[in-house]
Order: structure tokens, then sequence, then C-alpha cells
């Protein structure tokens, strides 16, 4: 099988908190020696607008793709993706079936006493003062496992991120995310291995090398994913992340178009 080096998980400037060109990413990507480099920047949905692109922004963000897959074509394999927020009620129809390689779904927000809060998101960091950790990792997982039974996505998404503050459930981890890791593999979908922790106060990967194993165990495959919101992001912890999944077993990963997979040695 022929070796790859795939990066399917970028944002642009589109996002709001994200900085630099399609065309500095993509050159970028390709001093690195990446193979496949696929945008997913964060979809339009009737909620949180701040972090993402507007509805009437998609053209825009999927011809600045679409434009790049022609003039990199003979250097380097350009993706046109989404990162879907999975929230029921604000995901819209225009994302989920829209022509692309591959969606991500992910999960930023939990329920909390009639509120929606970002869990991930510094600005609501005091929330974590006034609630039980282990439930929330628990609701966490509950949402990664209903997201997986819709069907509607290829990745998940930094898995474990509810632990990116490091309020980490006195619960084993494995056995909290046990059911959502066997939906997602009832549901044929990847998880990315997302250096971003790295970067965070949990300063690990994501997913935990505890999760790994278990998808692993499961026959789970992955993908791989730099989460770069600047150029200095891309690439950022790859060798780590490389380093971690061989240890545990995996040789190969999933990379897509169309919505086809397929998987390809690292």
């Amino acid at each position: 099988m022929v070796k790859k080096r795939v990066d399917l998980h970028n944002h642009t400037i589109l996002c709001n908190h994200a900085t630099g060109s399609v065309d500095e990413y993509i050159q970028r990507a390709i001093e690195l020696g990446i193979d496949e480099y696929g945008f997913s920047c964060h979809a339009p949905m009737t909620y949180d607008p701040k972090y993402r692109m507007k509805i009437e922004e998609k053209a825009i963000y999927e011809k600045w793709i679409n434009d790049a897959k022609g003039k990199y074509k003979d250097v380097i394999k350009v993706l046109l993706a989404y990162e879907v927020d999975y929230l029921n009620g604000y995901m819209l129809d225009e994302i989920l079936n829209a022509k692309v390689d591959y969606l991500i779904g992910s999960v930023h927000f939990l329920q909390n006493k009639n509120e929606m809060w970002g869990f991930d998101n510094p600005e609501f960091i005091g929330v974590y003062a006034s609630v039980d950790i282990d439930k929330v990792w628990e609701d966490y997982f509950f949402a990664i496992k209903s997201m997986a039974k819709t069907g509607y996505f290829d990745i998940a998404g930094h898995l474990d991120l509810i632990k990116v503050f490091r309020f980490l459930p006195k619960k084993d981890i494995r056995l909290i995310a046990k059911e959502a890791l066997k939906e997602i593999k009832k549901s044929n979908m990847v998880i990315e291995i997302n250096p971003a922790g790295l970067r965070k106060p949990i300063g690990e990967t994501y997913p935990s090398r505890q999760i790994l194993e278990e998808a692993y165990d499961l026959g789970i495959n992955i993908t791989f994913g730099s989460d770069a919101h600047s150029i200095e992001h891309i690439g950022f912890g790859y060798e780590e992340s490389v380093s971690l999944v061989r240890e545990i077993g995996y040789k190969s990963c999933v990379t897509f178009e169309n919505r086809d997979r397929k998987l390809v040695d690292f």
C-alpha cells in the first residue's frame, strides 16, 4: 500500500477565528510533504454565528477550495469538507447535503440548566465550577453517540474534546466512552487524530491513548487533522500523533473523495 501523509481538518478565515489565506495553507502543506490536504471549516448553522461562516458565505468558501483543487492538482490533492457542530435543530440541510469530500461531526456545546454552553471556549470556563464533571463527561459522550447514530458524518472530530481544560472524571474514561465508540463503529465513522490538544491545558492529542486503544480493539479506523487555525498550526504534533497510534497498532489511515473512503499507509 502506498504511504501518504494526510491532513483533513483545517480552517479558513471565514470561521472568524483563523488567520492566513487558502494559498498560504496549501503552500505550507506542500513544504511539509503532505499528500492530501483537507479544508473543513466551521459550517454555517443557526447558532453561535460568531465562530463560523454565514450561510451566504458557503459559495465563497466552496469556490476558494474548488479553485485550489484545480490550481494545485499536480502538486497536492486538496479536499473540500465542513466541520459540522452536532446540535439538533440548528444544523442546516444545505450543509448536510453539500457536495463535499467528507463531513466532520463535532460536539462543542452541551445543555446546562436550559442553556447551551461552549465547554471548550475559555469564555465559559466558569461553568465548570457549578457542574458534576462525571455527568458532563457522560452527557458529552451521549452527544457523540447521538451524532454517530445520525449517519450524517464521515469523521468524529477531536473525540474527547471535553478534556480540554483538564477537568477529568473520577469514572473510567474508557467506560464513559464505550457506547459512543460502539456507535461510531456501527456507523462506519472514522476517528481523527487531532494534535490541537497539545496546544491546550490538557497537553495531549485528541483522543487519549485509553480511548484510542478501545477504538483499535473495536476495529475503528483513524485519520489525521492538524485543526489548523493559522499557518503555524499545519503539521503541528504530527510526529507525536503518528508515534502514538503506531504504538497502539495502527499502520494505515483513511482519506476521502466525494464521500468515498480509501485506506492508505502512513
